[in-house]
């Protein structure tokens, strides 16, 4: 993700998270740290015919990493685009050397729980009234270092 990318990430942001959106100062500054050689963040995104369809984001700090955000176009539901964001933002979390991967999603979105544990996320426990201002609780989830055989096979491009 490059600042050029912000204005439909924002888009996508709003319309898939009406209540809770990043707000862009929230992209810029995880951007800031996504540089050079301290760099301790790493975005993705994901275009189809030039349409961002998709992004994702991991921190990483003293060995664990933190998905903080994963997002896919309504119309891409169900395509396995979630699952090669979320493959690729692992891959990430190995660069950056990180033995745990955390990350928090709605107790109300078991579709993105589902996928969490198909690659072997498990929960560890709540934040209450985590997503505001709807005051939703975040179920939050680990994935400890895995070897390439044990993850599951993502195909597609």
């Amino acid at each position: 993700m490059r600042w050029w990318d912000l204005a439909p990430v924002l888009e996508l942001e709003r319309e898939l998270f009406p209540e809770d959106a990043w707000s862009p100062g929230m992209f810029w500054s995880e951007l800031a740290h996504a540089r050079g050689p301290s760099a301790t963040r790493r975005y993705l995104v994901a275009e189809q015919e030039r349409r961002l369809v998709g992004y994702g984001g991991l921190a990483a700090v003293d060995g664990t990493g933190d998905i903080q955000t994963i997002a896919t176009a309504r119309d891409q539901w169900g395509s396995g685009l979630g699952a090669r964001l979320l493959t690729e933002l692992l891959h990430v979390a190995t660069d950056f050397e990180c033995h745990e991967v955390l990350l928090e999603v709605r107790v109300d979105n078991l579709r993105a729980q589902r996928l969490y544990e198909r690659f072997g996320f498990e929960p560890i426990g709540f934040r209450r009234g985590y997503y505001q201002p709807g005051n939703v609780d975040a179920l939050v989830m680990r994935r400890t270092t895995q070897t390439s055989s044990e993850a599951p096979s993502v195909q597609g491009t």
